[in-house]
């Protein structure tokens, strides 16, 4: 084992060291404080992640290690092991406040083992794009480019999320929110319920339950919107949710429950999912084309 060249037994072997310090690190330091990643720190951990990998491409034939990086014997053990990783994430119950396999998003083994994932793929992005051939590397790049995009900023944008309720009142503009952890939040735009609606099901229980409220923008505009359960509007980059109402008073309910979510790097995760779509596409039209040529 260790001998040049090294085979898929180094590449698990890698893997398992670095489940194995992520336990160490889960033991001694707890698990991934995402909130120490706002913005600008995420930004800024996002370009030094660009430059370690530039450096380690660039530095490849110097340092074996980073060479082996490039490779199906390094790429395929690290996608199995995240594969078990993520079955592991999918049976069990997630909770934020959870801890080790009921947190996977903040277990240090998870994370390690996708760092590594990423900085395969950003390492055989750019061996791509270096000797990039137009007719046959498009739908490879926009795969491995929307994956990485997708994976990378899913999970540095997750410290910038935000979670709030409002309590929307009948005559009562309201700009405060609450997020989990009691702190109040004033919002660029105040929300005032003009009605509440529900509709109800022959044994009572609610069918539909919605409001119509009235929206004042930072900028003064004002304007009425309806709020369904998951058909949520979107203002000043907040999405808005209808979340709940007072149960005591059912359909004749004066106030009515928001959730306000902000998450400024979706976008960036959309269009990792779409770059993906686009290469799964491109790969049937140009895999179709050449089975014609073939035929022909």
């Amino acid at each position: 084992m260790w001998n040049r060249p090294w085979k898929m037994k180094e590449g698990f072997a890698i893997g398992i060291s670095l489940i194995t310090v992520g336990v160490l690190l889960q033991l001694t330091v707890g698990p991934v404080a995402w909130e120490t990643f706002a913005w600008p720190v995420n930004g800024v951990v996002m370009a030094a992640f660009l430059t370690v990998i530039a450096l380690i491409y660039f530095l490849r034939k110097r340092v074996y290690a980073f060479l082996f990086l490039g490779t199906n014997y390094a790429a395929i053990p690290a996608m199995a092991l995240a594969v078990v990783l993520t079955i592991v994430m999918g049976l069990t119950i997630q909770r934020p406040d959870g801890e080790w396999f009921s947190n996977m998003l903040s277990f240090w083994p998870f994370v390690l083992v996708y760092m590594q994932i990423a900085l395969i793929l950003g390492q055989v992005i750019i061996n791509r794009a270096i000797h990039f051939n137009w007719k046959r590397d498009i739908p490879f790049m926009l795969n491995h480019l929307g994956l990485f995009l997708a994976m990378t900023t899913a999970t540095l944008g997750n410290a910038d999320v935000q979670r709030l309720r409002m309590i929307a009142t009948e005559s009562l503009p309201e700009r405060r929110a609450v997020a989990d952890d009691g702190m109040v939040k004033t919002m660029p735009m105040s929300i005032e319920l003009k009605k509440f609606i529900m509709e109800t099901y022959d044994d009572g229980s609610p069918k539909r339950y919605a409001s119509v409220i009235k929206i004042t923008e930072k900028s003064g505009h004002e304007y009425e919107a309806t709020i369904d359960v998951n058909k949520p509007i979107v203002v000043d980059g907040w999405k808005i949710y209808q979340y709940g109402y007072d149960t005591s008073m059912g359909a004749e309910s004066k106030i009515s429950i928001l959730e306000l979510v902000s998450d400024p790097w979706l976008p960036l995760v959309y269009a990792g999912i779409f770059m993906m779509l686009g290469g799964a596409v491109c790969m049937f039209v140009f895999g179709r084309r050449e089975s014609e040529k073939v035929r022909k």
